[in-house]
């Protein structure tokens, strides 16, 4: 049996390694250079080395100068790693071992593409996604970053141990043992640097933190005046659960901050080219208290939503030292747990959604552009040129202009970037400044008690999370937590006025004046990207919240649950309740005659009327009513809102379907008659009924949701054959399981707190970085079929139940 499996693997290595050879060769579209495949293809040292047929490695020794002592590292039969450690340094060490024995290839990848150094690899034809990445900054963050690294002792240590331990395996690799992309795209690993575990932490802080709409706000607001978009787009929706629920009080007096006498007019830009960080990057967090459980102790979950790649983002690990031992996931090329727990704590995260990005316009003194007038005064800008290497050609000089907020991404004139990016706007991010989340994730993997909690997120700043909490002591807390400028009402809505002082960040919220609640009557706390709290809150944190309908059914959920159990908490990650159709779908019915509809269009009327709004695989009625919402919410909008402007938000346009059906929004503009709610509602089923019937054939199983929307995990460096598509799974956007087309639960936790800690994971993905080992998608069949794996957490490396699969000895020379 086992060796049939091996064989199994062995094929579809094989045909994974060709298809990509193939499609590489065939295209040549995606990096502009094709491997040699002579060397690719040779048995002794090309591609065929890295075919496994065993999925846990031989018992090793290895000796390492930089170690003090012993380590002691046992593999479970999931592939993953125990790390006993009799100190800081040699924990740290062993981790960065260890991960990059797994997952190589990816940390060096991300950190090129955080660095906008992809040309290097794949030459010309990543060039102006390279000037991208370094026009924003991400590099200047991350070297502002190891600036505060490098002060602090505790993150010296961290970065230094880690580094160290993945230049010391990269040491042990030959040509022959270089992961498989090193071979595909015919490159070599360089060595690690603590500037890269920086640059992993502002990638990902650019993805959950980096999206923006202030150029398309600033034209809307151009367009239609500040009435029409105080409706359309209000800070506080008109249905709210957040996370911080109403009535909640605040003792404390907020930082005073001055605002502008004049709202400021910024000019009208036309952005281009459509790339900004997914706004679908989202997830869901809670926990309850044990008087809401069996056992009668707290329980905690959360499941992070982000791309679905193999390699998977995150790694499963234990780590265990004097005073820590944790165990969760965390960031391949960056040290500790990121979401975890330990003997006495667990806690999770979920983008906030806070802005802390803004564009400011600058007015130049002349086409030199050394210097802008700020304050009354020409103030002094600076230069710093980025050299971007290119493979194959010769190298290009790119020069970034700085004003005090931040670089210039796009001088007036130049071609156009990205669609968030307008010319002569300085960009100001928090990401830039140096932050200490290393420092946080330190003391956080330590936690014993709430306060020892709250001091470990204090030093977290950006990109700003919900941190929700359990304890063994019976706590449990959540902090909607980062470092936030202090801002007058709506600034950051618009673009800014990059000469006037009282546009800058004036000051920052003390930590305490974070929203946050600890042990609340209700006996659970939730998080699902919503809003922060009521509008009661005193400060202005933002308004591109996500809408209510995920964090309502979670809460809707937990607070009709009692006697909870952590399979509960499963369930409830899997929850298909699409609230946003059973919503509005009601009243869109009601605005059909079916006497007028075809006897197609009826059996597919019928199917959506029966309906019971859950977005399962095996139903169609997420199908119709998907491409129903579609068609119907351009209709309404896009014959005014096209271009360059932002459009409503879906809850916004519930909103006047519910309560203003009569809105002059629903005319189309262009057509000489005056259409209603009605109208549109009519001709937009009728065209989803048509376009659904091309693509599907008539109402039958091919309409299903789980096969029409289908979910795909690709390869994280897009290479062909590499990855796993159309699995038919439910769920959506929006909903509690928000498994979408490519983005999904990265992760699902669960961790039922108490005298012995008990948890449950998995992911989407296996913890080999390797396509021809078996652990390199080993866990998605069993994510995808809703089920957790048990995790082993160990008291110690002589834990009875430590029955090692393998074990992996490291040893000071």
């Amino acid at each position: 049996m086992l060796r049939a499996k091996a064989m199994i693997r062995w094929v579809k290595f094989l045909s994974m390694t060709v298809a990509a050879i193939a499609a590489i060769i065939a295209l040549n579209t995606s990096w502009g250079v094709v491997p040699p495949l002579g060397k690719l293809l040779d048995p002794f040292h090309g591609f065929w080395q890295n075919a496994e047929t065993n999925a846990t490695p031989v018992d090793e020794t290895l000796s390492f100068p930089e170690l003090h002592d012993q380590v002691t590292i046992k593999y479970d039969d999931r592939g993953v790693p125990h790390i006993f450690a009799g100190s800081d340094y040699d924990l740290y060490f062993a981790q960065g071992f260890v991960v990059a024995r797994d997952r190589l290839w990816q940390m060096e990848f991300l950190t090129h593409l955080a660095a906008g150094r992809l040309s290097e690899i794949f030459g010309e034809r990543t060039f102006e996604l390279d000037k991208y990445q370094r026009r924003i900054g991400l590099t200047y963050g991350a070297q502002n970053t190891l600036k505060e690294m490098q002060s602090d002792s505790v993150q010296t240590l961290l970065t230094s141990a880690y580094t160290a331990g993945v230049n010391s395996y990269i040491a042990t690799l030959t040509p022959d043992d270089y992961p498989l992309e090193y071979k595909i795209l015919d490159y070599a690993p360089e060595p690690w640097s603590p500037l890269k575990c920086a640059l992993l932490l502002k990638y990902m802080s650019w993805n959950l933190s980096g999206y923006n709409s202030d150029l398309r706000m600033s034209n809307t607001l151009a367009k239609f005046g500040k009435e029409v978009v105080t409706d359309l787009f209000p800070n506080s929706p008109g249905r709210m659960d957040p996370v911080i629920p109403n009535g909640t009080r605040w003792p404390f007096k907020p930082v005073p901050v001055k605002a502008p006498e004049k709202e400021f007019q910024p000019s009208v830009s036309r952005p281009l080219l459509p790339r900004q960080p997914n706004p679908a990057n989202g997830s869901n967090n809670w926990a309850v208290s044990g008087s809401k459980t069996t056992s009668g102790f707290p329980l905690l979950a959360n499941d992070p939503h982000l791309e679905l790649n193999l390699p998977s983002i995150w790694y499963e690990i234990q780590m265990t030292a004097p005073g820590v031992n944790v165990y969760g996931v965390t960031l391949p090329g960056s040290p500790s747990v990121i979401i975890g727990f330990n003997e006495a704590v667990a806690w999770g995260v979920t983008n906030s959604g806070a802005d802390v990005i803004d564009w400011y316009e600058i007015k130049f003194k002349d086409d030199s552009y050394s210097q802008y007038w700020y304050d009354g005064a020409w103030k002094a800008s600076t230069r710093v040129i980025e050299k971007i290497e290119i493979r194959g050609q010769a190298a290009v000089n790119d020069t970034i202009v700085f004003t005090h907020h931040g670089p210039v991404s796009q001088l007036p004139g130049e071609s156009a970037l990205r669609a968030n990016v307008p010319a002569g706007h300085a960009l100001r991010w928090l990401g830039h400044d140096a932050t200490p989340e290393a420092r946080c994730y330190y003391y956080l993997n330590r936690a014993q008690n709430y306060d020892e909690y709250v001091n470990a997120i204090a030093s977290y700043h950006c990109p700003a999370q919900n941190f929700v909490f359990a304890a063994g002591d019976g706590d449990i807390a959540i902090w909607h937590n980062g470092k936030f400028p202090a801002r007058w009402r709506e600034q950051g809505k618009y673009v800014l006025d990059g000469s006037d002082p009282l546009h800058d960040w004036q000051a920052w919220l003390p930590h305490e004046h974070n929203p946050h609640m600890k042990n609340p009557q209700r006996g659970f706390v939730s998080s699902a990207n919503q809003n922060p709290a009521a509008p009661d809150y005193p400060y202005y944190l933002g308004w591109n919240f996500e809408p209510y309908y995920r964090g309502a059914r979670i809460n809707e959920w937990l607070a009709s649950s009692s006697r909870m159990d952590p399979n509960d908490f499963r369930i409830l990650q899997l929850d298909t309740k699409n609230l946003h159709a059973e919503s509005v779908l009601p009243a869109l019915l009601r605005l059909l005659e079916p006497d007028k509809l075809t006897s197609a269009q009826n059996a597919i009327l019928q199917r959506l009327t029966k309906w019971d709004y859950f977005n399962d695989a095996d139903k169609a009625g997420p199908t119709i009513f998907t491409r129903w919402w579609a068609l119907l919410y351009h209709a309404i909008w896009d014959d005014e809102f096209s271009g360059y402007l932002r459009v409503p938000h879906k809850d916004r346009t519930v909103q006047l379907i519910l309560e203003d059906p009569q809105s002059q929004w629903f005319d189309q503009k262009q057509s000489e008659t005056t259409e209603s709610l009605a109208d549109l509602a009519k001709s937009t089923f009728a065209g989803a009924c048509s376009e659904l019937e091309t693509e599907l054939g008539l109402l039958g199983d091919d309409w299903h949701w789980g096969s029409y929307r289908g979910t795909d995990i690709v390869h994280l460096g897009r290479i062909p054959g590499m990855g796993i598509l159309n699995l038919d799974l439910g769920g959506d956007l929006g909903i509690v399981n928000a498994t979408g087309k490519t983005h999904g639960p990265s992760w699902r936790m669960v961790v039922a707190l108490g005298p012995e800690v008990e948890a449950w994971g998995i992911y989407p993905g296996g913890q080999s970085g390797n396509p021809g080992s078996p652990r390199y998608d080993e866990f998605v069949e069993q994510w995808a079929a809703g089920e957790l794996a048990e995790l082993l957490f160990l008291k110690s490396a002589d834990d009875e139940r430590a029955q090692a699969a393998s074990r992996l000895t490291l040893s000071p020379r």
